[in-house]
């Protein structure tokens, strides 16, 4: 994790920001959606020029955990005036909510294009150690609970497995004409995860949610990771 890592211990802090855990999960090898923060209205509106609208804004606080339900998130923004509009919305909504938060600024992301939704999480049981976790996201993990586990680390006949396990699995070969997944790049996701976790003990809890997955690639859209307390 390198010196987000050790900026975050110098700051006694262990949920890492959006940016933060995404830069993490970049650094491992994973595809993520770019993502850059704004400290200001102005700023945020430059950004969003050089990504390209599109684009979403999301909180940047490590406080913030639950972005959505704070008011913290806008889609589909499309040109400067929605940006300025939903940059101040997003800091009152939050600021109503969550008064004390540290608010680092705001998240201004492209706006990906819509895939099958899937969830890739970690976390540690107190008795066997290290879990990863895999599901359909959205709806699918909230309501139906439909996800397999293995311990870490996993190989990669373990990562065939778990996709192969969820109910779900039929969308993501291609279920009434939708476009398959690329299972080998969600294989690949699981396992550079599972590698990230096990050289890192640092991490507490990590989830990738959404992963968007398409027919050629997966990318991760959200990143959240929180670590041990000293």
């Amino acid at each position: 994790m390198g010196n987000v890592l050790d900026d975050l211990k110098k700051q006694n802090r262990t949920v890492l920001t959006e940016i933060e855990a995404k830069q993490v999960i970049k650094n491992a090898g994973i595809k993520v959606v770019a993502t850059r923060l704004a400290a200001s209205q102005k700023e945020a509106v430059t950004l969003a020029g050089k990504i390209g609208y599109p684009v979403v804004l999301k909180i940047a606080s490590p406080d913030v955990i639950h972005k959505t339900d704070a008011g913290g998130v806008k889609v589909g923004l499309n040109n400067a005036a929605d940006t300025k509009k939903a940059y101040t919305e997003i800091l009152s909504s939050v600021a109503k909510k969550y008064p004390k938060a540290k608010i680092e600024g705001v998240a201004v992301q492209a706006m990906a294009k819509p895939g099958i939704e899937v969830i890739i999480g970690t976390s540690k049981d107190p008795q066997f150690g290290p879990v990863i976790m895999f599901g359909l996201g959205g709806i699918f993990v909230e309501v139906l609970k439909d996800v397999s586990f293995r311990l870490i680390p996993i190989e990669k006949r373990d990562a065939e497995a778990m996709i192969q396990e969820i109910k779900g699995v039929a969308m993501l070969k291609g279920y009434r004409g939708q476009e398959p997944a690329n299972l080998p790049a969600l294989i690949d996701v699981l396992l550079k995860v599972s590698a990230l976790v096990e050289k890192t003990p640092e991490i507490k809890e990590l989830d990738l949610n959404p992963v968007f997955a398409y027919k050629d690639s997966a990318v991760a859209v959200d990143a959240r990771i929180v670590l041990e307390e000293e």
